[in-house]
């Protein structure tokens, strides 16, 4: 063979080899950008349904093959509810994320066990209506169009006005629209990247708010970067999520863990955590706190409002504390928090929405918004710490009963004061879980 083969042979491997290189250099440069837009730019979005969290025992032990839905519709049925307060409080609930509602769209919304058609009019202003035409029925929210301020049913082209829920147009009819073609128009308010809406159990109250919900400058100016979200569907009664934040006790045993342990119950090794008699030893890593709850002087005017004060910080074998935060969680009414957090690098604002869909199915939702100082990764380290924290009470609610005239020690006193300072947001109405059972007896479920 000539020497030109042997030449052209050697030229074809050293360009096969520098095209993979540079290929490889691709790839990899590639990555590297995904992973700082990730980490700089890209807002944290976790979001756990009701089968995603608190199961991890029953799939362990499971010989069926059954999925994680499965496993945790089963557990569901087989809770027990236990004595529960009603089921529906009173106040102001997130129906949605600003974001989530574009000029001139329509969603269909189910809170509180009622369905709603919640929309944006062409000139940005947000209504909610209850869902069903009085017409023939059908649901407004489901194929339902804006017309100007209106929205109009899918199924006759029935229009009815975002702002008092009046039928002003019937297309096909040339007598005057009737004063009884009308639906219940549900107050609303946008602040704070959500979407509210006042329910109450009382007729002569449903329509009047008794309070607003404050508005956060430094969100709704812009001052304050988004830095991500979670979001969560929880099987428990409602009243359980916030009185968490009165239930002192819990926060050595559950949440002393590092969160380096994730959310697994089973997993999480409480063997060393403060204030426990048979550690041998102190931790590498735990989660220190000092927790106050106070809810409002008696007869306030905010008495809606009560405050948890937190004082975290994270220690290195239980003695060397290295990352410290001061917490103020302000709890407005029974579904909404405002959690102020003073870090080393800044302040942020977690706020936390919790919303019924059903009787024991909460949406929880948290947005985290960080001050110029507080560098995104350590944003989003926050939030993700935060939610492994969460988690673990999740996997706690998704089996727990709830116990009226529960047995406590001195320690436990806080949960009582929160228990009587809820109460003040059930009313005599208030749904009840025998009510709403004995309301869907013969409903069809396929």
């Amino acid at each position: 063979m000539s020497a030109n083969f042997f030449t052209s042979l050697n030229w074809t491997v050293m360009d096969k080899t520098t095209l993979f290189i540079q290929v490889c250099y691709t790839v990899a440069a590639l990555v590297l950008v995904w992973l700082l837009h990730y980490v700089f730019i890209q807002p944290l979005n976790r979001i756990r349904d009701l089968c995603d969290t608190g199961y991890q025992d029953q799939a362990r032990w499971d010989r069926y093959g059954r999925t994680k839905r499965q496993l945790a519709n089963e557990a569901r049925r087989n809770k027990k509810v236990g004595d529960v307060p009603p089921v529906f409080p009173n106040g102001w609930f997130a129906l949605c994320e600003s974001e989530d509602l574009k000029a001139g769209q329509v969603l269909a919304v189910k809170a509180l066990d009622e369905n709603l058609a919640v929309f944006r009019t062409e000139e940005g202003k947000v209504c909610v209506l209850d869902a069903y035409c009085p017409h023939l029925g059908a649901h407004l929210g489901i194929g339902g169009r804006v017309v100007d301020d209106c929205i109009e049913c899918p199924f006759h082209g029935w229009k009815f006005s975002g702002h008092d829920g009046k039928c002003t147009s019937i297309p096909y009819s040339k007598g005057k629209v009737p004063t009884s073609a009308q639906v219940k128009k549900w107050p609303c308010h946008e602040v704070n990247g959500f979407v509210f809406f006042w329910y109450h159990a009382e007729t002569d109250k449903s329509l009047e708010p008794e309070w607003t919900v404050p508005e956060l400058d430094v969100i709704s100016s812009g001052r304050w970067k988004y830095r991500g979200r979670t979001e969560y569907k929880v099987n428990v009664h409602i009243q359980e999520i916030p009185e968490n934040g009165a239930d002192v006790a819990h926060l050595a045993h559950l949440h002393g863990p590092s969160m380096l342990g994730g959310s697994d119950l089973t997993s999480i090794d409480k063997s060393n955590c403060p204030g426990k008699l048979n550690g041998t030893s102190a931790p590498i890593l735990h989660h220190h706190w000092e927790v106050g709850w106070q809810g409002p002087e008696h007869g306030a005017a905010d008495r809606h409002i009560a405050v948890t004060t937190i004082k975290h910080d994270l220690r290195l074998f239980g003695r060397i504390p290295f990352i410290l935060m001061e917490v103020e969680a302000k709890q407005i009414g029974p579904g909404l928090v405002y959690l102020t957090l003073d870090t080393s690098l800044g302040r942020c604002v977690l706020v936390q929405t919790v919303t019924p869909i059903a009787p024991f199915t909460q949406r929880v939702l948290h947005r985290l918004y960080a001050s110029p100082t507080v560098i995104a990764p350590y944003a989003k380290l926050i939030l993700w710490g935060e939610a492994i924290q969460f988690e673990r009470d999740v996997a706690v609610w998704n089996h727990k009963t709830y116990i009226r005239h529960p047995v406590i020690v001195s320690e436990d006193r806080t949960i009582s004061k929160h228990r009587r300072w809820y109460q003040q947001f059930y009313s005599e109405n208030s749904p009840r879980i025998e009510t709403i059972m004995e309301n869907r007896k013969g409903s069809l479920d396929w």
